[in-house]
This record gives structure tokens, C-alpha cells and sequence, in this order.
């Protein structure tokens, strides 16, 4: 008797939990850890590193089984919405604080949340501007109470030929 991978999406999102969670955690010890009393600036990220990857451990062997009666495959790559998603993100970063080497001023966090979301939205298949907006807009006003006034995080929030 040998193991079959019974889900290969299950199988496979599990080997990326354990990747990520590992990557969190290793990346983490270059921070001082501390301990649960005191806690240090690598504590909160190492704890997330190996709860992910213990997740990631439970659902690839989940995905494992003896006999594989109803084996789900792994679909085509859903390319469009993948590439979406990642421009959306250099977007965002690109915007938030530019690019100085290329002569990108900081365009803030308000033009930033409105690009991120209307280029990550352009991932549906039945892309709407209305709503688009609405989002982007609940997500900009959310982000600005958040961060600027609760927070109080220091980071352009207006581009910078307005602000000066």
C-alpha cells in the first residue's frame, strides 16, 4: 500500500503554508525573540512561522490517503487573475513611496489603496467600475483612519507635489 495525494490543491496549498511559515519563521530569528514575558520584535513573527507551517503540516497529510476513490486534480493556472493581483501589489508600492533611482515621486497611500484595488479588481472576469470605486474608496477612508490617525504611522499619505 502507498500514499496518493487524494487533493492536489489541498497538497499543494499545504506545501505553501509550510514554505511560507518556514520563510516567516527563519526570517525571524534575525530579530531579537525574547520570550513570552518579553516579548521581542521576532517573537510575534517566529510564533506565526510555526503555527503556519504546523497548518501547512495537517493539511498536506489531510490531503494524503491509502486509497484515492475520488482524487481531485489541480486545475490549469488561472493566470489572469494571478498576474492581476501581483501588479497590483508592485502597483501599490511603487505609488505609495515611488521609485527614486527612476524618478517616480511618492504618489501616497490614498492614490495607492485606489490603484491596488482597481488593478487587483481587473482580475474578475466581470470587472465593474462602480463598485470598483466604492471599495476603493471605504478602503482609502479605512486605511487613513487606521493607520495616520489611530496608529499614527508616518508615511506619505497625499503625493508629493501636493504636500510639497
Amino acid at each position: 500500500m502507498t500514499l496518493r495525494i487524494k487533493s492536489q490543491p489541498d497538497f499543494y496549498s499545504g506545501l505553501m503554508f509550510m514554505g511560507a511559515g518556514i520563510a516567516f519563521a527563519w526570517g525571524a530569528t534575525n530579530y531579537t525573540v525574547g520570550e513570552a514575558a518579553r516579548m521581542g520584535p521576532g517573537y510575534f513573527p517566529l510564533m506565526l512561522g510555526i503555527l503556519m507551517a504546523l497548518v501547512g503540516v495537517v493539511i498536506t497529510f489531510n490531503a494524503l490517503g491509502r486509497t484515492a476513490p475520488g482524487e481531485e486534480k489541480m486545475g490549469p493556472w488561472a493566470w489572469r487573475p494571478l498576474f492581476y493581483v501581483i501588479a497590483a501589489n508592485v502597483v501599490f508600492g511603487v505609488l505609495l513611496a515611488g521609485v527614486r533611482g527612476f524618478g517616480v515621486p511618492a504618489f501616497g497611500l490614498i492614490v495607492g489603496i485606489y490603484a491596488l484595488t482597481f488593478v487587483a479588481s481587473m482580475a474578475q472576469a466581470d470587472w465593474r467600475f462602480k463598485p470598483t470605486l466604492i471599495l476603493a474608496t471605504a478602503l482609502a477612508i479605512g486605511s487613513y483612519l487606521v493607520f495616520v490617525l489611530a496608529l499614527r504611522l508616518q508615511f506619505p499619505v497625499w503625493p508629493e507635489f501636493i504636500t510639497g
